[in-house]
C-alpha cells in the first residue's frame, strides 16, 4: 500500500496571486512555443500575425514575470517537502532561479532582436494588435550596418534561451511529477486552488 500524501503538504501551499501568475505565465508561455514552431507550416499571410502575436505574449510575459518576482520578494514560498533529499532541494532552488532569469531572458532578448529588425520602422508593435509599443529606442536608431549584426546576436540569444527554457521545464515538470506520484507528496496541490 502506498503511503498516504504528507499531511502538511496538503494544509501548505502558494497564495492564490502567486497560483494566478504561475499559470498564466505557464499558458503564455506555452503558447508562444506552440505559435513560433507553427510559423514556418501557415499560409504566408499569416506568418507576420503569428509573429506578431508571438512578440506581444512575450512582452505579456514580461510583465507578469516581472510581478512575479516583485510579489515572491515579499512572500515566502511554501516549504519542500521534509522528506526530500538535500540534493533535492539544492537542484530545486536552482532550477527555480534559472527558471526565472530565463523568462527575463526570452522576452528582453526577443524584445532587442526586433528592436534591431532593420524594416522595424515600416512595422510599428502593437501589442495584440491594438496598444502600440516601442522598441528598444537606442537600438531601433542605430545605422542598419550596426543592427544586423545585433539583429542576428540577439536572435541567436533569443534561440538558445528556448531550449534552456525547454530544458528547465523539463526538470521542474518532472520534479514535481516524481515527488507527486512516486514519492506521494501532494506537492502539486501546493501550486492549485484551495476549495473555499
Amino acid at each position: 500500500m502506498s503511503p498516504a500524501p504528507s499531511s502538511t503538504l496538503l494544509q501548505a501551499g502558494y497564495t492564490r496571486p502567486a497560483i494566478v501568475l504561475h499559470w498564466l505565465i505557464a499558458a503564455a508561455m506555452v503558447a508562444n512555443v506552440a505559435i513560433i514552431l507553427s510559423v514556418e507550416h501557415l499560409p504566408d499571410d499569416w506568418v507576420r500575425p503569428a509573429v506578431d502575436t508571438h512578440k506581444s505574449f512575450g512582452i505579456t510575459v514580461l510583465g507578469l514575470a516581472l510581478l512575479r518576482l516583485l510579489w515572491r520578494i515579499g512572500h515566502r514560498p511554501p516549504a519542500l517537502p521534509g522528506a526530500c533529499a538535500r540534493w533535492e532541494v539544492v537542484a530545486a532552488h536552482i532550477v527555480h532561479v534559472l527558471l526565472y532569469l530565463v523568462m527575463f531572458w526570452m522576452p528582453l532578448s526577443g524584445w532587442l532582436h526586433d528592436s534591431a529588425w532593420n524594416e522595424a520602422a515600416t512595422h510599428p508593435m502593437k501589442l495584440f494588435g491594438t496598444i502600440g509599443w516601442p522598441r528598444v529606442g537606442f537600438i531601433e536608431n542605430l545605422a542598419p550596418d550596426v543592427k544586423e549584426p545585433l539583429h542576428t546576436l540577439f536572435g541567436q540569444l533569443h534561440t538558445w534561451g528556448a531550449y534552456v527554457l525547454y530544458g528547465l521545464l523539463f526538470l521542474h515538470i518532472a520534479g514535481a511529477l516524481k515527488h507527486q506520484f512516486f514519492d506521494r507528496e501532494a506537492v502539486l496541490r501546493r501550486m492549485w486552488f484551495k476549495r473555499a
